[in-house]
């Protein structure tokens, strides 16, 4: 900045343009209202079919989101540039100000050009022949003045130059749509980016980092980790390959900390990842380029300066670690995982530990979670917090059942699971606070391929027991409407959904997938609460509202009545069948135990078995049924409904840990579906006063589950060979 610029600046156009962002703001906070309120909040009311379900639907959810953002982004330029105005103003007044006290000691300031000035004594000529008094300056005062102006004139190019970087950066982060990024003045987004400089820097020289330099590098990534300008200066200055080495570095240095370092490390850890989640979402040049650049390190050999061993570890076992906490983009996971899955798929899935695991004995890139050396594991547990990417993932057939026959020869069965949970549900595995969406196709068709996998006769049932069983069971909770319609035929209109493709579920593949899932704790817990669930929900909404169905009442509360037998029954007689199976073939000794305690529940008691886990819906059992697998149904009776289902359980922390503990037999267990099913009709009646018989609309509600029972273990013995005697 040149001195004459800034003594006789005006700031006209300076202030039109901050009068006209300031317009801007007020519109778009307006639009954004509207958007939201409006357009998005009529958009998630509509009942959406076929393509309008899942294409227009999202559109309009994400057209939202931009006005949401371009206010966000508005209103950041807006206080950068008000503030930068200001603070231009406050140095133009100071450094006219210095000039002006120069002058009483005959001292001026010229600009020289180029941001440079001069500091010279000012006597005219005549004056001094005529003997004329000059006023006192010494050579201090010249050097004085020349400092002070000096320093005036670096925070004002400071003032500037940050600015300009800062709004530059606001804009390059998307180049469709808006960034988002929120700033209330220059300072706040001129000292993100200075923060971003000098953790770059120190990430560049990992091995000189004190334990006080890390715990200072800690506390300014918690601070900024989110921060999308912090974010991208410090991914984009350390580069790609500098951001892999730097974890690589850090790990093997500080390999097996204990106490108060192990600590400090994962909080490095989380950090980090945080702060590249963040970046990633830049459409900058510099951040596209970094990612593309940090995918070609994937078979890159990484190994610590310091380490002895020619073996390190490979850049997608250093990229997966990294992506275990956050949301990262949709369109870097995809790029990643295509790149992944070619190469796993091309070991077969009997080799991928070989592939991935032998031969990196001394990786440990995962501070007190595993070892991070398969690199799907950390994709999965990114895609697991990203629906969109996880559901992009598994569209393929062919990569869904490798990466479900992958994992009886790893352990990355897991973390696929969750990836699967929230790419066939449309929420983060953890998020108990986003609405779930409607179910789309794409979804639905994941969702019918796992269960055909699940379903195969050479060994389809024994996934579950590949720590898949708990993400299966919250996926059965979260279908329940399609897995109702399956079994009820194409004039199961009574279970209500706003499912893209309602009847997506082949029945035999569902019959056999629920009866694998009913062996394995968490995944039976999960289709009990999630019938559960759904009926009283489903009860609520038809007796409150007759005309969601057209037809009787009576019709209503049998159809629902037959589909809890069904659904209940394919549990209680697999369960039974494992019992007799096992007894079968010698296992005498578990068989006595069990017959011996007459409750199938008991044997999984401890198994901590959770509520919100299985359901998909936080660890409230009163106000708990606000998502998934109710399909927008809520209310009094699905509270109650839960709470009967959860009483006399004994709880351990947010965890219940057990279902129907009163369920002593097969029989047993199907007069407590039949006794939950009726009392939430009751519960219904009562609530919406409708003017039904109790004990007739009771009596039809105990018909259809004892036929539905009956018509379950039909189905299994029609799906899949069964124990006899």
């Amino acid at each position: 900045m040149d001195l004459d610029t800034l003594r006789f600046g005006r700031f006209g156009t300076l202030d039109t343009a901050i009068e006209d962002w300031s317009k801007v703001v007020k519109h778009l906070e307006t639009l954004e209202k509207q958007a939201r309120d409006g357009l998005k909040g009529a958009a998630e009311k509509a009942n959406w079919a076929g393509v309008n379900a899942s294409v227009t639907r999202e559109f309009i959810t994400k057209t939202a989101g931009e006005f949401t953002d371009a206010h966000t982004e508005a209103s950041s330029i807006h206080n950068i540039l008000k503030d930068t105005r200001d603070e231009l103003v406050g140095y133009r007044n100071e450094l006219n100000e210095a000039i002006s006290e120069g002058l009483k000691k005959n001292l001026t300031v010229r600009d020289t050009g180029n941001g440079s000035f001069v500091v010279t004594m000012n006597v005219h000529p005549d004056r001094v022949a005529e003997g004329t008094s000059v006023p006192d300056h010494s050579p201090q005062d010249a050097e004085n003045l020349k400092t002070k102006v000096e320093r005036i004139m670096k925070a004002a190019a400071e003032s500037e130059t940050t600015a300009s970087d800062a709004l530059k950066a606001l804009v390059d982060q998307a180049v469709y749509g808006f960034s988002g990024a929120s700033y209330a003045n220059r300072d706040d987004a001129a000292e993100a980016m200075a923060a971003a400089e000098k953790l770059a820097a120190m990430a560049k020289k990992p091995a000189g980092m004190s334990p006080d330099d890390i715990a200072a590098f800690n506390r300014a990534m918690e601070k900024y980790h989110d921060d999308p300008l912090f974010a991208e200066q410090f991914a984009k200055r350390l580069g790609a390959k500098g951001t892999l080495q730097f974890w690589t570095e850090m790990t093997y240095t500080h390999a097996g900390a204990r106490g108060s370092e192990l600590q400090s490390m994962k909080d490095l850890q989380s950090s980090l990842r945080l702060t590249l989640a963040t970046a990633s979402f830049s459409d900058s040049d510099a951040m596209k380029q970094w990612k593309s650049d940090l995918i070609a390190e994937s078979n890159t050999n990484f190994r610590a300066s310091a380490s002895t061993y020619p073996v390190g570890a490979l850049g997608s076992q250093v990229i997966s670690s990294l992506l275990r906490q956050g949301t990262f983009d949709t369109e870097f996971l995809d790029d990643y995982r295509r790149k992944l899955f070619k190469a796993d798929r091309g070991a077969g899935e009997s080799n991928t530990d070989d592939l991935w695991v032998k031969g990196y004995d001394n990786v440990d890139l995962v501070f007190g979670d595993g070892n991070g050396r398969d690199p799907l594991e950390g994709l999965f547990e990114g895609l697991s917090r990203n629906p969109e990417a996880a559901s992009h993932a598994f569209q393929s057939k062919a990569d869904l059942n490798h990466m479900l026959g992958s994992a009886r020869y790893t352990d990355r069965g897991e973390s696929l699971g969750r990836a699967l949970q929230s790419a066939v549900t449309g929420v983060a595995v953890g998020d108990y606070t986003s609405p779930a969406p409607p179910h789309s196709a794409a979804q639905v068709e994941i969702m019918a391929n796992v269960m055909n996998a699940v379903a195969q006769p050479d060994g389809g049932a024994e996934l579950v027991s590949h720590g898949l069983g708990d993400a299966f069971g919250n996926m059965t909770a979260a279908y329940m409407p399609e897995i109702s319609r399956a079994f009820a035929g194409a004039n199961g209109v009574v279970f209500l959904t706003n499912s893209e493709k309602p009847q997506g579920l082949e029945t035999a593949d569902v019959t056999r997938f629920l009866s694998a899932l009913s062996l394995d704790p968490a995944g039976r817990a999960g289709i009990i609460v999630g019938e559960s669930v759904y009926t009283s929900g489903l009860l609520d909404a038809h007796l409150s509202d007759p005309s969601l169905f057209d037809g009787s009442r009576e019709q209503v509360l049998s159809d629902i009545g037959r589909n809890a037998g069904i659904i209940e029954g394919i549990v209680a007689h697999s369960i039974a069948d494992n019992d007799v199976q096992q007894y079968v073939d010698g296992e005498t000794e578990y068989n006595a135990a069990l017959h011996k305690q007459g409750d199938f529940v008991k044997t999984w008691l401890s198994t901590g078995v959770g509520y919100g886990s299985v359901s998909l819906f936080p660890d409230t059992p009163a106000g708990a049924a606000t998502g998934a697998a109710v399909g927008g149904f809520a209310g009094g009776v699905i509270g109650m409904a839960v709470d009967r289902l959860l009483e006399g359980q004994e709880l351990k922390g947010a965890r219940d840990e057990a279902l129907y503990a009163t369920a002593k037999d097969l029989y047993a267990t199907r007069h407590s579906v039949s006794d939950q099913t009726q009392q939430s009709v009751t519960d219904a009646l009562e609530r919406h006063h409708v003017n039904l018989p109790k004990d007739g609309a009771s009596d039809i509600v105990r018909v259809a589950v004892n036929d539905g029972w009956d018509d379950a273990s039909e189905l299994l013995t029609n799906s899949k060979e069964r124990p006899s005697g």
